[in-house]
């Protein structure tokens, strides 16, 4: 298309060329003057057409990506939509959390394994009880009680929060004691926020300790909406003022 229009104004270009050459001749003047003009301005003109040419051929070529990538924004955000709602929270220490307690039961399952090889080997089984005792105690805490203690520490660890604007309601995403995704739906009016501040618990909800980051939430209107904070204050007259003493 570009090569036909070139070579269109090409030729009109050169008619042109002749027909000041043919008419100067005719008058006894110099063309040469004339066609120097003619021929600048006619590079230019081809400059410039050459120019838009490619430009349009180039947003042609760079629409179908933009459009594409426009698709492509519009199907990933799609995948934050389920049946459980909107996805609105999605901690980032989902992975740590699970590593550690895998590396916490794997070396508890090495130590029971490892248990009583260690007793037959150090001859412990046919000497005191009171050391034998001792023995597994120290081997037990860490076997059984470092487990329990990451499981109570990290169970109200939301990994994903969504949240269904039709019902209100939302569902956490925990992990259980054996590392599998554990779903707890409730309201927004069962959220209740602790009077004093925990380090392991930002609200309750059904009577369940919930740890989000306030920072991690992409709107924070969310969040708000999440812990009540915009909905209006009431408060109590009596509770403020007070009653007074009547002794």
């Amino acid at each position: 298309m570009f090569q036909h229009y070139f070579a269109r104004r090409l030729r009109t270009a050169i008619s042109q060329t002749f027909s000041i050459q043919f008419a100067a001749l005719r008058n006894g003047r110099p063309a040469t003057h004339a066609c120097r003009r003619l021929l600048m301005k006619t590079e230019e003109y081809l400059y410039h057409a050459a120019k838009r040419s490619f430009l349009n051929d180039v947003a042609k070529k760079v629409q179908p990506a933009n459009v594409q990538r426009m698709v492509r924004c519009f199907s990933t955000s799609s995948t934050n939509h389920s049946e459980e709602g909107t996805l609105i929270y999605s901690g980032n220490l989902g992975n740590a959390v699970r590593g550690v307690k895998m590396f916490s039961y794997t070396s508890s399952g090495a130590s029971l394994c490892m248990m009583p090889y260690i007793l037959l080997k150090t001859g412990i089984s046919v000497q005191s009880l009171v050391l034998k005792g001792a023995f597994c105690g120290v081997i037990g805490f860490f076997t059984f009680l470092t487990p329990i203690l990451l499981h109570i520490i990290t169970k109200g660890y939301v990994v994903r929060l969504y949240h269904n604007h039709d019902t209100d309601t939302y569902t956490a995403v925990t992990y259980n004691i054996l590392l599998m995704e554990k779903k707890t739906v409730f309201r927004q009016n069962e959220v209740k926020i602790p009077g004093v501040s925990k380090m392991f618990t930002t609200f309750y909800a059904d009577k369940k300790s919930m740890l989000v980051n306030p920072m991690l939430f992409p709107l924070p209107h969310d969040y708000n909406h999440l812990m009540g904070y915009d909905q209006p204050f009431s408060f109590d007259t009596e509770d403020l003022n007070g009653k007074p003493n009547k002794s």
